[in-house]
Parts: C-alpha cells; sequence; structure tokens
C-alpha cells in the first residue's frame, strides 16, 4: 500500500522541492509514507511489526524532523568568560562605552570579544548613548523618547580604546536618536576623526541609523575620513510596518 502525504511547510517562503516517485511496494506487508515538506522528502517505512520503524532524512542530519537526531552544537552558546573577555569589558566600563553586543544581548559576545579563529578581539561600538528613541519588536535595546544627551567625551574615549586594543577594522554604530537635529551624524563624524587621529591606519565602517532621510547628515559623515558606510533594511518591505518603528527608513 502507498500513501503520499503533502504537509505545509513550516515556513511559507520556502519553496518545496518536487515530490519524488515512491518506489514500488515488496511482496509483505509495508507502508512508505512521504512526508513532503520545505526541508525535503522524509521516507518512514514499516515491515508487518509497527515498532520497527526506519527513519531517514535526504537533506541532511539536522532537520528538526526526526527526535533521536541530536541539535548541533553550535546552537547552545556557553556563558561568555575568559581573560581577553574580562580586559575588553573592563576597558569599556572605564571608559563608559557602550556595545551592540552588551545592549542587544548577542549571543556571540564571547567569541568575539575571545578573539574567535583569529585571535584579535573585535567589539561593535555603540554611540550616542545605549537608549534609542525608537522601538523596534526585534530589539531588546531600551528606547525612551527623551534619552540622556550624548557623551562629549565618547568620540575620544572611543578612540582611545580601540587604539588599545590593537585591532586593524573597527565598526561603529548607534542608537537612533530623533531627538538630535542631524540624527547624530556630527557625533558620528568627531568619532572616526579621533579614531583616524589616534591610528591612521585603522579601518572604520560606520553602519549608520537613517538620519529620517536627511541627505546633508549623510554628507557629514561620508566626508569624516571612514571607510565604509553602511546601513541595514533590517527586513522585507512588506514587513517593515509590523517589526519596525514606524519611523523607521
Amino acid at each position: 500500500m502507498i500513501q503520499q502525504t503533502l504537509l505545509k511547510p513550516s515556513y511559507s517562503s520556502i519553496s518545496n522541492p518536487p515530490l519524488k516517485t515512491p518506489p514500488k511496494s515488496s511482496s509483505h506487508s509495508s507502508t512508505h509514507c512521504y512526508n513532503h515538506t520545505s526541508w525535503g522528502l522524509r521516507i518512514v517505512g514499516s515491515s508487518s511489526s509497527s515498532s520497527n520503524t526506519e527513519s531517514k532524512s535526504l537533506n541532511g542530519a539536522f532537520t528538526g524532523r526526526d527526535p533521536n537526531v541530536k541539535k548541533p552544537a553550535w546552537l547552545r552558546q556557553r556563558a561568555a568568560q575568559g581573560e581577553r573577555f574580562e580586559e575588553v569589558k573592563q576597558s569599556l566600563s572605564h571608559l563608559n562605552l557602550n556595545t551592540v553586543c552588551q545592549e542587544a544581548q548577542c549571543p556571540n559576545i564571547g567569541e568575539c570579544w575571545n578573539g574567535g579563529g583569529d585571535g584579535i578581539a573585535t567589539a561593535t561600538i555603540m554611540l550616542l548613548g545605549d537608549t534609542c528613541t525608537r522601538g523596534c519588536r526585534f530589539c531588546a535595546v531600551k528606547t525612551s523618547r527623551n534619552p540622556a544627551p550624548p557623551d562629549p567625551m565618547e568620540p575620544e574615549n572611543t578612540a582611545k580604546a580601540i587604539a588599545s586594543w590593537g585591532v586593524d577594522y573597527i565598526v561603529l554604530t548607534s542608537v537612533d536618536r530623533d531627538d538630535l537635529p542631524d540624527g547624530g551624524s556630527g557625533h558620528f563624524a568627531r568619532t572616526v576623526k579621533a579614531m583616524k587621529k589616534f591610528k591612521p591606519e585603522i579601518m572604520v565602517e560606520c553602519l549608520t541609523s537613517d538620519f529620517r532621510g536627511d541627505l546633508s547628515a549623510v554628507e557629514t559623515l561620508v566626508h569624516s575620513g571612514l571607510d565604509v558606510f553602511a546601513h541595514n533594511i533590517e527586513t522585507v518591505k512588506r514587513l517593515q510596518r509590523i517589526v519596525r518603528d514606524p519611523r523607521a527608513g
């Protein structure tokens, strides 16, 4: 007896692969169930004894469909620790600097701050404080309509910290600051200039907010001496109003 069952995929955006032709039934009593999902074809065959069940995934070991298959080790992160981790943490705390790693509760913070595979500690510095004027549903950063004014010493403190780490590439990002006339672009620019002064050879990437579409704010940052200008769209247009703050561009 041959039975084919077409199941609804877990993610509608993933197209289903074509259903393969089932094999011919053998002479003895058997049942084959073909579960057509977005992860591929799962074959479950049983002999005359219902307890004798064989499961096979055609798309690799980690499909999440077989309860007997263990989840990959990288899904579970260990608590951040280590000598290099503590050095970076204390340096940031002493200079009153914020990072996306901490404020967004990134699970990879231990790997990055300890140096990862290349042995170079990296961190994404978050400028303009730790409180955002917007409230996107996917983000763990604190929000407020009236956050504290930017720290005027932050550009110099950031440059000092980065120079002491000895990294060759650094990413600067920030919370959204709709309360500031320029959206914080001037603060960004001062930070880049300070970093280039302390360490001229360093590569600086600025991952910015949308500055509410103000191109003059963008121009201010472009002429600061940065090496890479970046901006995240975060999601597709269809989901913008669902997951992002309505003010997001």
